[in-house]
Parts: C-alpha cells; sequence; structure tokens
C-alpha cells in the first residue's frame, strides 16, 4: 500500500476551523456534524456513537484519560466515514502532548487500512484505555484496603468518593461505547445499502466488543469491591464508636458510686452514726477509693477500658 494512498484514505485533523472541516468532509454533511466535530471536547458529557447519516457515518469517539493528580477526564474524538475516506477531528490536549491519534494514525498507515479497519483501530485502542483504567481502579482499591488501619478516615472518605465518582463517570461513557462496537456487529451501520463493515472488519469489532464488555464486567466487580470497603470503613467507624461510648460508660459508671456516696452523707439528717465518729470523714473516702478501686479492676477484667 502506497503511504500517500493510506494518507488520503484517513485524513487526521487537529483543532480544524469550518474551513479545513468543510474541505475535508463530504459535501453532503449535515450542518449539525459540522458544528459537533468543531465542538470544544466535555467532560464526559458527550455520548460515544457510531450513526447512520446519508452517504456516511458519523462518530463521536470518548477516550478515558487519568492525569498525574489521578483525575479522570475524556479527550474526544470524532469522525466521518465513508466507503473510500476516514476524517478524524480532534482537539490538541491541554498540556504539551502530541494529539492521541496521532500514534494511531502512524499505525494504520504503516499496516495498511482501509478505513473501516481504521476505525476499528481506533476503537480497540479505546477498549484497551478502558481495560487499563479498570486495572489502574483495582490497584487504587488494594491501595485502600492495604491502608484502611494506617490513614486517617478523612482521607478513606475522600478517596473513596472520588473512585466511586470516577467509576461512573467512566462507566456513562464505557457503555455507549461498547454500544456502538454492537452495532457494527449487528450489521446496524451502513449507508446506501453498502456496507461499510464487511465480514472480515466485522471479525476485529467482535474483539472490540469482547474487551469493552470485560470492561464493564471489570468496572461492576471494581465498584462492588469499592461498596466492601465502604461498608468495612463504616463498620470500623461504628466499632470505633462503640469503644468511646463504652470507655464513656465505665467512666460515668466510676463517678455514679461516688456521687451517689456524697449525696447521702450530704442529706445532713440525724441518726448516721458515721456523723458522730471521729473518723467519719476518712470513712467516706475510704467507701468512695474503695468502691472506684473495685470497679476499675471490674472493668479492667472485661477489657472495658
Amino acid at each position: 500500500m502506497d503511504p500517500a494512498t493510506n494518507a488520503d484514505r484517513w485524513v487526521e485533523l487537529v483543532d480544524p476551523d469550518d474551513a479545513t472541516l468543510r474541505a475535508a468532509l463530504p459535501a453532503d454533511v449535515h450542518p449539525s456534524v459540522l458544528e459537533r466535530l468543531a465542538a470544544v471536547p466535555g467532560d464526559g458529557a458527550l455520548r460515544p456513537r457510531l450513526e447512520t447519516q446519508g452517504s456516511y457515518v458519523f462518530g463521536l469517539l470518548m477516550v478515558p484519560v487519568v492525569t498525574p493528580a489521578r483525575e479522570v477526564t475524556f479527550h474526544s474524538i470524532g469522525l466521518v466515514l465513508t466507503e473510500d475516506r476516514l476524517v478524524t477531528a480532534e482537539h490538541s490536549p491541554d498540556d504539551d502532548e502530541a494529539p492521541w491519534c496521532s500514534s494511531v494514525h502512524a499505525s494504520s498507515r504503516r499496516a495498511g487500512d482501509r478505513p473501516a479497519l481504521a476505525v476499528h483501530r481506533l476503537m480497540d485502542e479505546i477498549a484497551e484505555r478502558f481495560l487499563t483504567f479498570v486495572d489502574e481502579v483495582d490497584a487504587e482499591i488494594d491501595e485502600l484496603e492495604d491502608n484502611m488501619t494506617t490513614w486517617p478516615s478523612q482521607r478513606l472518605r475522600s478517596e473513596i468518593s472520588r473512585l466511586r465518582h470516577d467509576i461512573l463517570h467512566v462507566r456513562r461513557v464505557l457503555t455507549p461505547t461498547r454500544d456502538a462496537a454492537r452495532a457494527v456487529l449487528d450489521d446496524r451501520v451502513e449507508v446506501d445499502g453498502v456496507e461499510l463493515f464487511p465480514r472480515d472488519v466485522e471479525v476485529h469489532f467482535a474483539d472490540v466488543y469482547d474487551k469493552l464488555l470485560r470492561a464493564t464486567d471489570g468496572l461492576d466487580l471494581s465498584r462492588d469491591l469499592l461498596a466492601g470497603v465502604r461498608d468495612y470503613h463504616q463498620g470500623q467507624i461504628a466499632t470505633d464508636q462503640n469503644e468511646v461510648m463504652k470507655r464513656l460508660t465505665a467512666i460515668a459508671s466510676l463517678l455514679l458510686l461516688p456521687t451517689f456516696i456524697v449525696g447521702l452523707y450530704g442529706q445532713n439528717l440525724k441518726g448516721a452514726p458515721e456523723f458522730g465518729w471521729a473518723h467519719g470523714y476518712s470513712w467516706s473516702w475510704g467507701v468512695i477509693v474503695v468502691t472506684t478501686v473495685l470497679q476499675l479492676v471490674w472493668f479492667r477484667r472485661r477489657r472495658w477500658i
């Protein structure tokens, strides 16, 4: 395959303006497609799709990206596929990294892919990104479990909340991406009676669909594991609170008998023999000390304090 010919089959656009888009796309592209291709990528609110529109297929793919600060963002790629050409529109990242499609485009060009196979290569790489995300989430859950007893409670709650948000955020994008791959397998993506994804390409998409399905199952398992970590953490908090209440109860019990004794002798009623004793004051203190020591011994044996 002539590299130049392959380059003509896949036109990669980065931060395109309207004029560049119109020059690269088929003449009958709907204005709404142009608008979506030129739009600034969202944070996962856009819904991935592969849908037929007249003589072409419009697609929107979302790539999960985990920043060094462990924040999940999404990189959007718009595409228009015809029988003999693939046009992708991508917006340059905020950092200094190269556009995401560039490495995939280079691999596709070396392999001499047809446009439909190039779409498969894109979606396969995205599926791998989802699987990598699942592995990273599982690793973070393992880290949480290993540090349940050492990290402060506030940090644990923050990490659990962040992971739960990331899982739900990615799953909202993963599910329609899986449905888009399934649409190819079900022969629901064709234009003017022409099947853009022949049987040999569908075989490749079956592998993509399987990866996306495994990623979905992996996210569900990660969500269950995270729920287990959250329940364990909440149980640990409840146990700690019970221990605190047990100690407070023991302290209250220690003060109960001295308070009773002081209140008893504080009635100042005649007839109590201790009032006439020379060492009545020492007697009352002795009763208080002895009863307190007995309670302390009892509580220590019961491991309440």
